[in-house]
């Protein structure tokens, strides 16, 4: 693999013949061409690691959605296959997922609120809601300090959200 700039923030990955070091790239064959973009942002996911393997999912998933309801500039655009089948969008960039205590979920949002940053929250409580209104209810019960998170997503210039997730590890 060779990168070469393609344009602002963004590289040219060509394939230049399959090496030692290429295996993890087979299915790209001799010859095709992607671009890996380098984004100002950075998007970041914390979820509580006490968790279900569920609850950690629906923690992530909704914590998703909430970025983009919060950031519409994050949601790409639609998908089409070859056959003209059009799919809904994705989150235009990759999404980094770090495990967390409950202690360390607390030092996360007091560390991104300091830095003025707009987290989107999911609390254990909200297990127990079945809309969203009654989630907005449980959170607005509760004050900031008491929160019992079960997670939190993140969206901020790159450098902010690597000082608010310092020291967390990337979800296994």
């Amino acid at each position: 693999m060779r990168a070469t700039p393609a344009s602002a923030g963004a590289w040219r990955i060509q394939s230049v013949g399959e090496g030692p070091h290429d295996r993890s790239r087979r299915g790209l064959g001799r010859g095709s061409r992607f671009v890996l973009m380098r984004f100002d942002t950075k998007i970041a996911i914390v979820v509580r690691d006490d968790l279900a393997t569920w609850q950690k999912l629906n923690v992530a998933c909704f914590l998703s959605g909430g970025l983009v309801g919060s950031n519409p500039g994050l949601a790409g655009q639609p998908y089409v296959d070859a056959s003209g089948q059009v799919y809904g969008p994705l989150v235009r960039q990759p999404i980094l997922v770090f495990s967390a205590s409950a202690d360390e979920l607390a030092k996360v949002l007091q560390r991104a609120l300091e830095r003025g940053l707009r987290p989107s929250l999911y609390t254990k409580g909200l297990f127990a809601t079945g809309n969203d209104a009654d989630n907005r209810a449980a959170v607005a019960r509760v004050s900031t300090e008491a929160l019992d998170l079960a997670g939190l997503a993140l969206h901020g210039e790159r450098k902010e959200i690597d000082k608010v997730t310092k020291g967390l590890a990337l979800h296994s």
